[in-house]
């Protein structure tokens, strides 16, 4: 059945993973509010992450500041349970806070500084990864056999718009600033999980134009990520 997955995309692996391509990306995950005043200026930050090689920085609009008088744009519900699962899991005690960033699933640092978002990434680099394989196309994605984490794995899609968003607040702590965002996450979808066995996967179709697909592959409830590739 994999077989005949792999040659459906008229790919194979070897000539897709090459010593650069094969590389997973550092996943650097913003949680941020229109809504914050503390995270007017996060949006600078994504951007500088994102003109980096090999990192790959997602901006996820929570709901929860909403009551402050401005509906964030671009949030919703499942990007704040994304958050939750990640406060549970790290073991962050105070409930909810923006700006939080966290990267690779492991580590996490709240009201992040360009600084301490910059040593987490170097961090992360350091540690041992052995992804499986992953083939991404238009419709669907084969991921290769490895190790699984404790308890299996869950398989998201994300997409994200790579262009800048200018977006002006009207109501609440921010009023009457232009806010900057970049690399803001439309689209959470869990395709299913992963026991360490070759596995493909249909992905649905985009809901906008102009977005990018990301595959992340990553222990259940907010679990350390364990590979990740961009289409």
């Amino acid at each position: 059945m994999l077989r005949a997955a792999f040659a459906a995309l008229g790919l194979s692996l070897a000539a897709l993973v090459s010593s650069a391509d094969a590389r997973t990306p550092i996943v650097v995950e913003l949680f941020t509010s229109q809504g914050c005043s503390s995270c007017a200026t996060s949006g600078d930050l994504i951007g500088d992450l994102a003109a980096r090689p090999n990192v790959l920085p997602l901006t996820f609009s929570v709901d929860y500041w909403d009551y402050l008088g401005w509906a964030d744009t671009f949030a919703k519900p499942e990007f704040a349970e994304r958050q939750r699962d990640y406060l549970k899991r790290l073991a962050v005690r105070g409930g909810g806070v923006t700006p939080q960033v966290v990267v690779d699933g492991r580590l996490q640092i709240a009201a992040a500084k360009q600084d301490q978002v910059d040593a987490l990434v170097r961090q992360a680099r350091k540690q041992p990864h052995d992804p499986p394989d992953m083939i991404l196309k238009s419709d669907r994605v084969v991921i290769g056999s490895g190790k699984a984490a404790k308890g299996g794995a869950d398989v998201w899609l994300v997409r994200y718009d790579p262009s800048s968003q200018s977006v002006q607040v009207k109501r609440g702590d921010n009023r009457g600033r232009t806010l900057v965002e970049r690399n803001v996450v439309q689209e959470l979808v869990r395709l299913g999980a992963w026991s360490g066995r070759s596995k493909a996967y249909r992905l649905p179709k985009p809901t906008g134009d102009g977005l990018k697909t990301v595959i992340i592959l990553q222990g259940p409830h907010g679990g350390r990520i364990l590979a990740a590739r961009e289409g």
